[in-house]
């Protein structure tokens, strides 16, 4: 979705959250898949784990957006497929840890409609991209009052969790 006046300012996450920890391979597959979706948003789920309070990323899925309208400014992650990710992510030991979905044209922070349909405790890993390709990825938590989004520290790292 592109920035929005009603997007909420970053702020540092607080300590006791200690950040997320994403592979060079997931990276690399968020920003493949955003490159390939645009001009639309593209997005997808983060599976890893929680070990001792710090999230770490094992894989990124994507998804098929299945928004109706103009899939520039929007995307859409139908329940359904929320639930056999988790599924299937529990089978292997996993967790869904959060989603991503990309920018077009757009800075990767999160907008008043990310705000309004977004989840506490996920984090959410947002790609900007461009008809060059994907660039600058910033990963957010909405807060569990829901009033904005903090800035979650991410340690992109060229090893598997």
């Amino acid at each position: 979705m592109p920035p929005s006046p009603l997007r909420s300012s970053p702020e540092a996450a607080p300590a006791a959250e200690a950040g997320l920890r994403v592979p060079a391979a997931a990276l690399a597959a968020v920003r493949a898949h955003a490159a390939a979706a645009y001009p639309e948003e593209c997005c997808g789920f983060l599976l890893g784990r929680e070990p001792g309070g710090a999230r770490a990323v094992a894989r990124a899925v994507p998804a098929e957006n299945r928004w109706e309208g103009g899939r520039g400014a929007r995307f859409l992650i139908p329940a359904d497929a929320v639930r056999r990710v988790e599924a299937e992510a529990a089978g292997e030991g996993l967790a869904l840890v959060g989603f991503y979905h990309s920018h077009p044209d757009g800075r990767p922070e999160p907008s008043g409609l990310d705000r309004e349909h977004a989840w506490p405790w996920y984090s959410y890993l947002i790609v900007a991209a461009a008809r060059g390709g994907a660039g600058e990825a910033r990963s957010w938590r909405l807060r569990d009052d829901r009033s904005g989004f903090r800035a979650e520290d991410v340690l992109f790292t060229g090893e598997e969790p």
